[in-house]
């Protein structure tokens, strides 16, 4: 189906199966437990998982496959939130003409970054993408204030064009009159409450689609000429191979895909601004990749969702919420706890997400995927038959003895 092979076929629907499912998925805790803290789906949340998760599938392309590691990749993610709102202060609030622009434009920019950076490799282009991001950042902060509105951030104001805006249409980002900020469904199940959104619905379709067009890149020939350039370059080029055109083409599909998730932020959210552009957001995105697994098709995508979990779960625990869980401890004791955990919660959270990404890349270098197959492994693994000598038995054979 759709140029996949079975094995892959199947997978792609299990991931489709999960993306669609995740507003019920992410609320495993009825409404008013003490565990509905942990609950993660509402739509502005779970629309970052989606977001994320394509700018980690995109940077993965580029890191993943060819371990070209880039420090840049925020520029592209600005890039993209500028173009879509600069749409809806020219046009309207129609994201249909802003996001496809968005990819081309940070690809276009993606093409001149990337043909000077990969003139080198290894740590010399992680500097040259570092650099590029941080000049695009303090151009897009003071230099280019006119363009980008410097601090305070790129927005629409009653005073613009909008020259497609008619009389009926709705004053927030939508897609043919399909408001993204409203929901269209909320039941109530006994004590849970599930909320289906449009703009996270709208995300997720995208996000299907760019974690399919990835899915036939890692199967493609070109993926496996990427592959082996992270395998040994020079041995490519010895040779005769010239490997600069694949490297390109990855960075500038990488930047674009990283384009296209700055678009959708700016579709949740009709504002661009700087910030977006600095390092911090492209170390973030390699966080999110090594932590789920770099290389793999399902990494990025967990390790992103599990960084923005933690990002937006546990950074909101506090004392109040700490207090009703240990309530029904002795006072000296739950104050303890209390004490303990402020390390860890709130605005500590980066301790714990810091602590877990250490112990990932000490015993699981593979990720987070690395961890889901070998607990596979475990219940695949069948008691050998016959007290461990059956037909597959072969005897050990016999040390070597001089003659």
């Amino acid at each position: 189906m759709l140029g996949l092979s079975a094995k892959d076929t199947r997978f792609l629907l299990i991931v489709i199966f999960l993306t669609l499912a995740t507003p019920i998925l992410l609320q495993p805790f009825p409404e008013g437990s003490g565990l509905a803290t942990f609950n993660a789906g509402y739509p502005d949340l779970m629309q970052r998982f989606a977001i994320f998760g394509i700018f980690a599938i995109g940077f993965n392309i580029l890191f993943g496959l060819t371990g070209y590691l880039s420090f840049g990749h925020a520029a592209f993610l600005g890039v993209g939130s500028y173009t879509v709102v600069w749409m809806y202060k020219l046009l309207d609030y129609n994201v249909v003409w802003g996001l496809p622009l968005a990819v081309i434009t940070s690809g276009i920019f993606a093409l001149l970054i990337g043909f000077v950076s990969l003139r080198r490799s290894g740590i010399y282009f992680s500097i040259l993408t570092l650099a590029f991001a941080q000049m695009s950042y303090n151009l897009a902060y003071s230099v280019l204030t006119p363009i980008t509105n410097g601090e305070t951030g790129l927005q629409v104001y009653s005073s613009d064009s909008q020259v497609l805006l008619g009389a009926s249409e709705p004053t927030t980002p939508h897609f043919f009159g399909i408001v993204m900020r409203d929901n269209f469904w909320q039941p109530n199940f006994g004590g849970w409450q599930f909320t289906f959104n449009n703009g996270y619905y709208f995300t997720a379709i995208i996000a299907i689609i760019v974690f399919y067009i990835s899915l036939r890149i890692f199967r493609s020939p070109f993926g496996l000429m990427l592959r082996a350039i992270k395998t040994n370059q020079t041995r490519l080029n010895y040779t005769g191979i010239n490997t600069r055109p694949y490297t390109l083409a990855a960075f500038v599909i990488s930047g674009m895909y990283a384009g296209l998730a700055g678009g959708l932020m700016a579709a949740m959210d009709p504002l661009a601004g700087a910030e977006r552009m600095q390092w911090t957001a492209s170390g973030e995105v390699v966080l999110m990749v090594i932590l789920g697994g770099a290389g793999t098709l399902m990494g990025p995508i967990l390790g992103a969702g599990f960084i923005k979990y933690f990002e937006n779960i546990f950074s909101k625990i506090n004392d109040q919420i700490l207090q009703g869980w240990f309530s029904w401890m002795p006072d000296w004791l739950s104050g303890l706890l209390i004490e303990i955990s402020h390390f860890f919660v709130g605005k500590s959270w980066h301790l714990t997400l810091g602590l877990l990404f250490m112990l990932v890349v000490i015993f699981l270098p593979g990720g987070l995927v690395e961890a889901g197959q070998r607990i596979a492994r475990l219940f695949k693994k069948k008691p050998p038959e016959n007290g461990g000598k059956g037909s597959d038995h072969h005897p050990q054979p016999a040390p070597h003895v001089a003659e």
